[in-house]
């Protein structure tokens, strides 16, 4: 069967069997089927869905695209994934506080999606940190650190890799099914013992609504328990960004200093400590959620975290002192500019997505697959919901390559935030766990 044809079916609203998923998995893999052809079939299932059994099948179909690995560890394999959001580093620090807690934590990561960054994006911003080693490389670091963060080899998941690149491109991001085949192909592709999923809803989230993050967040943990991977999920809150910094050398200096203790954003603390002890407790590494809770922030507080992420950083090519002297690795953009709210009030709303659109207009993400990025811009200080504002405190500082370029941000962040005269009612961070 032709791989039009296969769009075909999808296009006509048909149903796949398990033998025809495979078959576009393996166009999408050796290459037969080209970029428009891909594109075209992702823009068919955005349109007309999978079902359930046919995102199962797609699931492992990319998942057995490449190698699936296995570990010999004396302690529980673990991960966790984000659908993606507005200042998101939680990787970074929740991957060296778990290994610190004594399980192991081969994170598998991606680039950034449309409006949202990606982990690997925020490491290449470390100088000779390396995204993509080789499987024994990868193996090595995870089991003498605890931990090791890296990108989609060609051994792991081709299919989703390519896939992943075309959808970024071509609006089909926000596809349930393919979010969730692209998320648990990798992951379960890595060997885990057990994995937690942060499903955002929200303005600067994929998924816009609480109830469609909760029929998303089910379908992921059904597909990947029934796979054989013990997967709960939280549902968290994205109206406004997770940490303070959004841009990639912004975000990773956030989450260092909040590993070193310097300055602790509580929204990214409470979502960090909320997965970690999950993962903890469902991997039987913790008697109780509670326990973990006690365990990572033991693990935060001591240093002993911090110490997990340097050696990472180190074992994966990064400078050795990325603790101590991160502000002078980590690139730093030509122009810094502050930016004041109109009115004087109280942050009601923050738009996530315009915020997002600021980062990747000022060079920090991809329009394009081709798309270089500028590591070194972005938005930090970004003032939340609740905080005061008025026309000489800044609700947020623009990190740019070009005055030009700092202006139209300056803009479009003051666009991006609503003041009112009242104090709001954020609502919780983590509105639901599911298992």
């Amino acid at each position: 069967m032709l791989f039009r044809d296969l769009i075909a079916i999808k296009r006509d609203t048909g149903r796949y069997n398990p033998d025809q998923i495979r078959r576009v998995v393996s166009a999408i893999t050796d290459g037969s089927a080209s970029d428009a052809q891909v594109g075209a079939w992702a823009m068919a299932v955005i349109l007309n869905g999978l079902d359930n059994d046919e995102t199962i099948a797609l699931t492992r179909a990319m998942r057995d695209s490449g190698d699936v690995l296995t570990w010999d560890l004396p302690g529980p394999v673990v991960d966790k994934h984000s659908t993606g959001g507005i200042g998101d580093n939680v990787s970074l620090i929740l991957a060296p506080a778990l290994a610190a807690c004594g399980v192991f934590v081969p994170m598998i990561s991606g680039r950034g999606l449309g409006h949202t960054g990606g982990t690997l994006d925020k490491l290449d911003a470390i100088p000779g940190y390396v995204t993509q080693p080789d499987i024994s490389h990868f193996r090595h670091v995870t089991r003498a650190v605890g931990c090791a963060i890296i990108g989609q080899t060609a051994d792991v998941a081709p299919a989703d890799k390519r896939l992943y690149a075309v959808r970024d491109v071509t609006a089909t991001v926000e596809s349930k099914p393919l979010i969730c085949a692209s998320i648990l192909s990798k992951k379960l592709a890595a060997g885990l013992d057990a994995l937690v999923l942060d499903v955002k809803f929200g303005s600067g989230a994929f998924v816009p609504t609480q109830d469609d993050a909760k029929i998303l967040a089910r379908l992921l943990v059904s597909v990947a328990n029934g796979a054989g991977c013990t997967t709960s999920a939280i549902l968290t809150d994205m109206n406004e960004p997770v940490a303070s910094a959004a841009g990639n050398a912004l975000e990773t200096a956030n989450a260092i200093r909040l590993l070193r203790g310097d300055d602790v954003d509580g929204r990214l603390w409470d979502v960090t400590i909320a997965l970690g002890a999950e993962l903890l407790f469902r991997s039987g590494a913790a008697k109780s959620v509670a326990l973990g809770i006690d365990k990572l922030t033991e693990a935060l507080a001591s240093g002993a975290a911090a110490e997990k992420f340097a050696k990472m950083v180190k074992a994966l090519g990064g400078p050795g002192d990325i603790l101590e002297r991160f502000e002078s690795h980590l690139p730093q953009a030509d122009i810094i500019a502050e930016v004041y709210a109109s009115d004087a009030g109280f942050v009601s709303t923050i738009d996530g997505r315009a915020l997002g659109d600021v980062v990747v207009n000022l060079g920090g993400g991809r329009r394009v697959a081709t798309d270089k990025i500028d590591y070194r811009v972005g938005l930090d200080h970004l003032a939340g919901v609740g905080a005061f504002a008025d026309p000489e405190t800044p609700i947020a500082r623009v990190h740019a390559a070009s005055s030009d370029g700092a202006d139209r941000a300056i803009a479009a962040v003051q666009s991006a935030y609503g003041i009112s005269a009242d104090v709001p009612d954020p609502g919780p961070l983590i509105a639901e766990s599911l298992s």
